[in-house]
């Protein structure tokens, strides 16, 4: 059970459910990414290039996302000071953003134009969750890969990889195999929840998005010791 519950599990529940979040919102929401900032960035600029419809949740993507992450940070140290379980409690409240993101995208969707109210407050409900999941990895399970974005793991997964086949590091060899399994896990989990959300979103629509509620309720009920938290 320790082993079920060590953070490493979390956090590939967490990786899962970011690839799935971020695909599901992608092909419901004309192209919104929840997750990854940096693809809005993208997308923005070919909805003004194109005339195509998204452009406003586009925009106001990006202060959403950072706004959240101000608010988890001051929750955070709130809860600390209290000696609350910070990690249990922020994990929960990303499982009730999700569970508005669901609930929204099954109400009011499918969206033919992603800039209505509706739309935005869904985009939004979704952005604040994967935003939220970002301040946990970053302060409270610091010592495992991002679970949202993976060019930064995969690139550092293909130097390890490199580095062990050419043997081009051999002291620091344990460590690097160590770290490259860990990437490689969350790379596959990601990978895992975007295959699921594209097949489930195809097949059932929104309701695919009853599927990361369960797993991160499932993450957020794990008793589990995070990695000390970043100052």
């Amino acid at each position: 059970m320790r082993k079920l519950a060590s953070p490493a599990v979390i956090a590939g529940l967490l990786s899962f459910n970011g690839g799935f979040v971020d695909t599901a919102g992608f092909l419901g929401l004309h192209g919104l990414f929840t997750a990854h900032v940096t693809g809005n960035f993208v997308t923005l600029g070919a909805a003004l290039v194109l005339g195509s419809h998204g452009i406003i949740s586009k925009i106001l993507a990006l202060p959403v996302f950072i706004a959240v992450i101000a608010l988890a940070r001051l929750a955070g140290a709130a809860l600390r000071k209290r000696e609350k379980p910070v990690l249990r409690i922020l994990l929960s409240a990303e499982v009730t953003l999700l569970a508005a993101f669901f609930l929204l995208a099954v109400i009011f969707g499918p969206f033919e134009d992603p800039d209505t109210l509706a739309a935005l407050l869904t985009g939004f409900a979704g952005i604040a969750a994967m935003a939220l999941q970002n301040a946990v990895q970053r302060v409270h399970l610091a010592s495992l890969p991002p679970t949202t974005l993976m060019t930064g793991s995969t690139t550092q997964a293909t130097i390890d990889a490199v580095d062990l086949l050419s043997g081009g590091d051999p002291e620091n060899a344990a460590v690097i195999r160590a770290r490259l399994g860990r990437l490689a896990f969350s790379i596959l989990y990601f990978a895992a929840g975007c295959a699921a959300a594209a097949l489930l979103y195809w097949l059932a629509g929104f309701w695919c998005l009853a599927v990361p509620v369960i797993v991160g309720a499932v993450a957020a009920l794990m008793r589990a010791e995070a990695t000390p938290p970043r100052p």
